[in-house]
């Protein structure tokens, strides 16, 4: 399987991932449980993970991708347990996007290469995701010298390349202006309609009223809810939600 012949189209068609499943997870770092018996299920679409500060959004995010190991119960992916290959068909853009030292068009051809792109291919394919991302005049500039939400934009073209079945964003509009925060959520259109899962968290309530099909709510390491978005917006199930998206501190 070439992971690289079609960048941009996801392969779930053909061997789905999904749902990706928690049962009972759990995580705990020094004595401290920072999540709690997390038992969720997501599938297709656009899913938004919202919460206060320290909730555990971002813990959440980091488990489903693989980057951390839950202290208790288990994630699989469409019944598998989590393996090389499966970690291979996912991609995540973090809140300050981690970038090489490189041009815009060299951190391209970077993931191109390690994924085994024939060289003659590489320049013509990152070349033409910088365009859809609205980077082509940015090409040779270096990648540490471009705006946040240019940086962003890049990362997203990054995992554009991977072509993955699912995309976790942890905030990725924090801090930009308005103009850059809807290049990104263009962006993230992008993946969508190409099929791709979306994964992200958000403080930003309007954002989440644009982009969610559902809601993931957390609150103090726990899940509280889990429901389409237009339910959770109108009639939020617990308290602590309810007060959330009336801009209250939900304790």
């Amino acid at each position: 399987m070439n992971d690289l012949t079609q960048p941009g189209m996801p392969r779930t068609a053909v061997d789905p991932m999904l749902p990706l499943t928690l049962a009972g997870v759990g995580f705990a770092h020094r004595g401290q449980h920072l999540l709690h018996d997390i038992d969720l299920r997501l599938g297709a679409g656009r899913t938004l993970i919202m919460g206060p500060n320290g909730a555990g959004k971002s813990l959440l995010m980091r488990l489903c991708h693989g980057l951390l190991t839950p202290t208790s119960g288990t994630i699989r992916w469409n019944g598998r347990v989590p393996n090389p290959p499966l970690a291979l068909r996912q991609a995540m853009v973090f809140q300050r996007p981690v970038l090489l030292k490189r041009s815009a068009l060299a951190n391209l051809t970077y993931v191109l290469a390690i994924r085994g792109c024939p060289r003659r291919q590489r320049k013509a394919r990152a070349q033409a995701a910088l365009e859809r991302f609205g980077l082509a005049q940015l090409a040779q500039r270096p990648a540490p010298v471009l705006s946040g939400g240019e940086q962003q934009r890049l990362a997203l073209a990054r995992a554009w390349l991977l072509a993955p079945d699912v995309l976790f964003l942890d905030e990725p509009t924090s801090a930009l202006d308005p103009a850059a925060i809807r290049a990104v959520e263009e962006a993230v259109d992008h993946f969508h309609h190409s099929g791709t899962k979306i994964v992200m968290t958000t403080h930003d309530l309007n954002q989440a009223r644009r982009l969610a099909d559902d809601v993931v709510f957390l609150n103090a390491g726990r899940l509280l809810e889990h429901s389409p978005a237009e339910r959770f917006f109108a009639a939020p199930e617990s308290s602590e939600a309810a007060a959330f998206v009336r801009g209250e501190l939900p304790w």
